[in-house]
């Protein structure tokens, strides 16, 4: 298994955009079932909603989202892992880009050519992110209605809406897409700050209405020494 940090190359995510497709049977009965993800833009989609959001969520939470009712019948153990790392390496990698580069962040949109007019297609991956929501959707409502700017791109093109988006002009559906991207970033942004805020807030306070020796264990509870933990943060203010 390659290094999990590793970002997948286009060879890659074509292996990963055939298997999601091929892993259902042509003649399989798909009435009134969920299908789950089938291609790689609805997945990109999917991960990037999970690592952006306001907490972590397990695959065992979202790979049976990705399967729908349609798991793959696997081969052998190595085919699993070979699927699975591919998956992790891909969210790890949308994860990498929005916390370290956010500014050249960018969706995996698909295209249609018509005519020799290529358009860009959204709703898989907007479908996707909606789904990625859904997976945490208690927690995500509690601050809908402060992200419902930067949602409404994303929301605009998926079903939750019925594909409203659809129902603009090309020039004014266009101006909807390009906002998808600058909305996901915010979105980010918006649950970075929140949870880290909330593990500051949970990190213990440290009790200055006692005295503790250099030697005794830190009051924060981390087992160290004082003079090895808290004490050697704290910064030397001149007497004056």
């Amino acid at each position: 298994m390659k290094n999990l940090s590793t970002p997948l190359s286009s060879k890659e995510l074509d292996r990963l955009d055939d298997f999601l497709l091929d892993r259902i049977d042509e003649d399989a009965d798909t009435e009134g079932k969920d299908e789950g993800v089938l291609d790689i833009s609805t997945l990109d989609g999917l991960f990037t909603a999970i690592v952006s959001g306001p907490v972590s969520v397990m695959p065992s939470q979202w790979l049976p989202a990705v399967w729908g009712d349609f798991e793959p019948v696997w081969e052998n153990e190595k085919e699993f892992e070979e699927i699975f790392s591919l998956m992790v390496r891909h969210m790890n990698g949308i994860s990498w880009m929005l916390m370290e580069h956010p500014e050249v962040f960018e969706p995996i949109f698909m295209e249609r050519t018509v005519k020799g007019k290529t358009y860009t297609v959204v709703d898989e991956w907007c479908e996707g992110y909606w789904l990625g929501v859904t997976l945490a959707a208690k927690e995500w409502n509690v601050a809908m209605e402060r992200l419902l700017r930067p949602m409404a791109p994303i929301v605009a093109f998926a079903e939750v809406t019925n594909w409203r988006g659809h129902e603009l002009g090309d020039e004014e559906m266009e101006l909807l897409q390009d906002g998808i991207a600058p909305g996901v970033r915010e979105i980010h942004a918006y649950w970075l700050e929140q949870r880290s805020q909330a593990g500051s807030a949970a990190r213990p306070a440290r009790n200055r209405e006692f005295k503790v020796g250099r030697n005794d264990p830190c009051p924060c509870g981390s087992g160290k020494k004082h003079k090895k933990c808290c004490l050697k943060d704290e910064k030397i203010v001149p007497i004056h």
